[in-house]
């Protein structure tokens, strides 16, 4: 019976993304050729993806983390660079009247705190069972679930599956993305937990907002919770998932809406269970967005099909030199 219902799960997920997601590619004679694809956007501008290479998702890691890396330290980043700075000291002032009137106003609406869920497929790892499918048994468990990848795996899934089928090469690489981004945000939010080693709220303890910088690798193992608040690897994974699909389908207006207002009350759930502060938020928002935005631009391009044919049907006057002479003429490109 379980079996039956992960089949049906998957089916109905490849049905919904063919729904949200399809596309196809524009005709042969106009913009799709050497092993391209074109997908008009609107506004005269088409995204174009070349044929996915296979594994793509761990080959392209250096470079996305090397554009991540120049684009975080260059001029442009300087002013939102202050701008999380800012905001997080901010928040990291207000974080326990925050968490408090979060958890306060969710006890009002009825909303668990507590993360209750029902097994629904599991494998033997080690000889240990892992739950690979749980399903939720109340709204905030739900909500921190979304957050915490495995939706966008599906997600990339479905899509890498739709793709394949029908040798649609932007969503082959888009699951691609959704891939890299999650290893990317995985990685690096790793990293700078390990290196911050910020103490996520402890229900009842006063002291529970605390820094431990560079914890020992032993103590983050078997005290996580004392070191793994700050950034939000959930909403860093989630953040990247929304704008990767934003910036591969950036004419399906309903991504943004929907997506940055999951990410919102992911954010809120997520301290409603005591798992982050507020102040943990604007980095790693911050990061999701950053790297989306350099994975998205290593494997596609933006085609402006108005620049093609702008200079065309047009009269140009010029001086030519011929024999010794400069002489007036005009050029009519069709």
């Amino acid at each position: 019976m379980k079996y039956k219902f992960v089949f049906l799960f998957f089916a109905i997920h490849f049905l919904l993304v063919s729904m949200a997601f399809s596309q196809a590619p524009l005709p042969n004679d106009t913009l799709q050729k050497n092993n391209e694809q074109s997908f008009d956007i609107g506004n005269g501008k088409a995204l174009v993806y070349s044929k996915p290479k296979p594994f793509a998702f761990i080959t392209q890691l250096p470079n996305a983390t090397i554009g991540t890396v120049n684009a975080t330290f260059s001029k442009k980043s300087i002013k939102p660079l202050v701008f999380i700075a800012a905001t997080t000291g901010l928040l990291i002032l207000a974080d326990e009247p925050i968490a408090n009137g979060v958890q306060q106003f969710s006890r009002i609406i009825h909303v668990e705190a507590t993360e209750r869920n029902k097994t629904i497929w599991a494998i033997k790892l080690s000889g240990k069972p892992t739950n690979m499918i749980k399903a939720p048994q109340n709204i905030n468990t739900a909500l921190y679930q979304v957050g915490q990848g495995f939706p966008g795996l599906i997600l990339g899934a479905g899509m890498f599956v739709y793709g394949k089928i029908n040798q649609n090469y932007r969503a082959i690489s888009t699951a691609s993305q959704l891939a890299e981004t999650f290893i990317l945000m995985g990685v690096t939010t790793q990293v700078l937990k390990r290196i911050t080693g910020r103490q996520s709220p402890q229900p009842g303890n006063e002291n529970s907002n605390q820094w431990h910088f560079f914890p020992s690798f032993s103590a983050y193992q078997k005290h996580t919770p004392m070191y793994d608040a700050f950034p939000s690897g959930h909403l860093a994974t989630l953040m990247s998932t929304v704008t990767i699909l934003t910036e591969n389908y950036p004419e399906k207006k309903w991504i943004k809406p929907v997506g940055y207002s999951l990410t919102g009350l992911v954010g809120l759930a997520m301290i409603n269970n005591g798992a982050h502060w507020a102040s943990d938020y604007p980095l790693a928002l911050g990061l999701g967005y950053l790297c989306a935005r350099q994975v998205a631009k290593i494997n596609r391009h933006v085609e402006n099909k108005n620049a093609s044919i702008k200079n065309l049907n047009r009269l140009h006057f010029t001086i030519n030199y011929l024999h010794g002479q400069l002489m007036p003429a005009c050029i009519y490109k069709l």
